[in-house]
């Protein structure tokens, strides 16, 4: 499987010459959808979800389905049967990827804050996309998409939750908010010379890739 990354929080995994984009948002190069079969969105916030984006992309791609929950799914009213709402504990095949959902809700970011729903897409039982969680599945993660810098993290936290899902390699997204020396100060802690997790640490330059697997 190869993993592209598209900025901030969306990745596209390529195999077989299927192609399966996560969170494809108002930050995301739209470039990323290109040759999409299939698209997966963990919530509605606007750098995970861009209804624009999305519509634009249907229209190019009629076979293109979109699986998420039932916020983001009205928002796409019209499209019918291609868009699918899905939920924790539900199992199903996107595009030849197997996926199974885990979690329901957004981190908290502060308690005057209502939570909106959230969920993480394991996929082929291997790689991981929490969304904006730190949801642990509930079954082994080969490779953890990490939500590294938002309002309701500290490094602290990241730590703490690659520690308890151990994955073999940990690969940096949601930092599109960082600049260069905050990107250096989450690796120093997350990397090799951090106080110790049981993962490697990557971060992808916007529109490199990586084999995974």
């Amino acid at each position: 499987m190869e993993l592209t990354k598209f900025g901030h929080a969306c990745v596209r995994l390529e195999k077989d010459g299927r192609r399966l984009v996560i969170d494809p948002g108002g930050l995301t190069d739209p470039g990323a959808l290109e040759g999409a079969d299939a698209v997966l969105v963990t919530h509605e916030h606007f750098d995970h979800f861009s209804e624009e984006v999305l519509r634009r992309a249907a229209a190019a791609r009629p076979g293109l389905r979109i699986w998420t929950n039932s916020s983001v799914a009205k928002r796409l009213d019209g499209l019918g049967a291609r868009v699918t709402v899905t939920g924790e504990g539900d199992a199903f095949d996107a595009a030849g990827f197997g996926i199974r959902v885990h979690g329901a809700w957004h981190a908290v970011i502060h308690p005057d804050i209502p939570r909106i729903p959230n969920i993480g897409f394991l996929v082929d039982e291997s790689l991981f996309h929490p969304g904006d969680a730190l949801t642990v599945p509930d079954g082994p993660v080969t490779t953890l998409l990490l939500p590294v810098h938002a309002p309701w993290s500290r490094v602290g936290d990241l730590l703490d939750y690659v520690r308890e899902v151990a994955p073999r390699d940990a690969y940096a997204v949601h930092d599109g908010a960082l600049n260069d020396i905050g990107t250096a100060m989450v690796e120093g802690f997350l990397g090799e010379h951090g106080p110790g997790v049981p993962a490697r640490y990557h971060r992808l330059a916007p529109g490199a890739s990586a084999r995974i697997g």
